[in-house]
Order: structure tokens, then C-alpha cells, then sequence
């Protein structure tokens, strides 16, 4: 979706006017961020969404993104880089959210072994559950395009392949 695309969708549900009279612009100039940019027509301009991912892009500095997150009352988590593993790297790739995850608990275990959490700690935790959410994003990525496909085995005479809908083998307990 381009910028001028979404600011038009916001300003349908609200008011472009208002919008206007809070920011001390004009009401046109509210609209034409709305338009897609045409320099021959004179419509569009650069609109503030635009002029943030420049911004970002030239500085290449994500605190830009992050602080916008942050005022919104969220938090930036950068998509992985996507590499498409083969099938054989499903337990790997579980075992690496597994890691994190005890990483993570470490850090809050080591935290609360006073009774109280101070900044720095609190920023400790922080990055590990960045990390651990960035490296869930990639494996669930990775589900989402099937890179964790069953790997194909030699058959033995008179086996039944496992199907995606054959019943969940029952627990027994021993």
C-alpha cells in the first residue's frame, strides 16, 4: 500500500478537517497528501509518511522507527532475514525459539534475584524479548511458506505414508 493510499483510508474514518485544524495546515494540503504525487499535474505532495521513511532510509537508522512504535504505544520488531532452510533444519530452527526463550528466562531469573528490577535490568529483558520475538517471526515465517516440509524417507514395503490428516498418535502413558 503507498502512503497517499493509507492516509486517504485514515482520513475517511477521520476528519480531514480536524486533522487540518489540530496540525495548523490547510485543509487542501491535508488532501493532497492523500493524492498520489503527479508533478506534471500539481497534485501531491510529499506527504509526512513519505518524509519519514526518507528519513529512515537515508539515515538507515531503525531508533526513527522505533520511537514512532514507542509513541504509539508499541515496539519495532525488524522482520528476520528470510533464508529458506531445507526440511532438515525444522529441529534447529525450534530448538533456536527454545534457546531464546531459556535466555530470556535467565535474564528475568537473574533480575528478580534481588527482589527488584532496576532500569538496566528492565532494558535487559527488553532486548532478549525482542530477540526471542524476532526469532519466533522468522520460524513462523518460515511455517507460512512451507520451508519445513516432511523430507521424503525409502518407504518400507507395505508402510503407510503420514498424511496431514491422519489422527494425532494417542498418548499412552507408561
Amino acid at each position: 500500500m503507498q502512503s497517499h493510499e493509507l492516509l486517504r483510508e485514515v482520513f475517511q474514518k477521520s476528519s480531514a478537517k480536524q486533522v487540518a485544524a489540530e496540525l495548523g495546515l490547510s485543509l487542501s494540503m491535508i488532501y493532497k497528501w492523500a493524492e498520489p504525487p503527479d508533478a506534471s499535474a500539481g497534485s501531491g505532495t510529499v506527504n509526512p509518511l513519505d518524509r519519514i521513511d526518507a528519513l529512515r532510509h537515508t539515515t538507515g537508522d531503525p531508533r526513527i522507527v522505533q520511537w514512532i512504535c514507542q509513541r504509539a504505544g508499541g515496539f519495532f520488531i525488524k522482520n528476520p532475514k528470510t533464508h529458506h532452510p531445507h526440511p532438515e533444519f525444522l529441529i534447529p530452527a525450534t530448538n533456536e525459539i527454545i534457546q531464546e526463550f531459556a535466555d530470556l528466562l535467565a535474564v528475568i531469573a537473574t533480575a528478580v534475584a534481588d527482589n527488584q528490577i532496576v532500569a538496566s535490568e528492565a532494558a535487559d529483558i527488553r532486548a532478549r524479548w525482542e530477540e526471542l520475538k524476532t526469532v519466533t517471526e522468522g520460524f513462523v515465517e518460515c511455517c507460512e511458506k512451507g520451508n519445513f516440509l516432511p523430507l521424503k524417507t525409502t518407504a518400507k514395503p507395505g508402510a503407510q505414508p503420514k498424511s496431514e490428516s491422519s489422527p494425532a498418535r494417542p498418548h499412552t502413558q507408561k
